[in-house]
């Protein structure tokens, strides 16, 4: 799943930018955002963020035990 970001929590600190490895995440002036095209979704972004402003959002289950 693509992360994203929440960007009311993001303070620009960069820190997803320096460990994404297909740098996807683009910091700019007024933003961060994240380029869906490079993005393999491994998650490293959203780990590193000492702010919880990235997330995945995973599908619920539809599988019934």
């Amino acid at each position: 799943m693509i992360p994203f970001i929440l960007k009311d929590l993001c303070v620009l600190c960069g820190k997803c930018v320096e460990v994404c490895p297909t740098q996807a995440i683009v910091l700019e002036k007024n933003g961060i955002y994240i380029n869906e095209e490079f993005c393999e979704e491994c998650g490293y972004c959203a780990s590193v963020c000492l702010y919880n402003a990235i997330n995945i959002s995973f599908p619920l289950s539809t599988n019934k035990i």
